[in-house]
């Protein structure tokens, strides 16, 4: 198992981010601290992978990995090959490459990413 070294003592605030990017029903707050860039994120009811970042990014589905800590609301994944997660307020969470989601329900999904906030709903070259 890889261990991570860190450095320097800091501190962001989501509140204040270093950047936010804002596709269809979508909110991406990022900070970086040291090496790490965490995302917060808030997808509104409705949202869907397919419908709110596919534009964005171009692919057929996501394919980032994620790790991450679900805040509030619900989100449904599916993985290419039909594997099926129900992630809920209080839940960690990884996601493998190669998967859609949607908001499951009438409240916002909102968590925090630790693995792939730097990279999501980052228009494509």
């Amino acid at each position: 198992m890889s261990v991570n070294v860190v450095t320097n003592l800091e501190v962001k605030s989501h509140n204040s981010p270093d950047e936010t990017r804002r596709p269809d029903k979508t909110v991406l707050d990022l900070v970086t601290v040291g090496d790490y860039t965490i995302g917060r994120m808030t997808f509104e009811p409705g949202w869907t992978w397919a419908d709110c970042i596919k534009p964005v990014v171009g692919t057929d589905s996501c394919e980032l990995s994620h790790v991450g800590f679900c805040l509030s609301g619900n989100l449904e994944v599916e993985t290419n090959d039909g594997g099926k997660i129900s992630i809920s307020a209080g839940d960690s969470y990884s996601i493998p490459p190669g998967h859609n989601a949607h908001v499951v329900g009438d409240q916002p999904f909102q968590g925090v990413e630790f693995v792939s906030g730097a990279e999501f709903a980052r228009p494509a070259e």
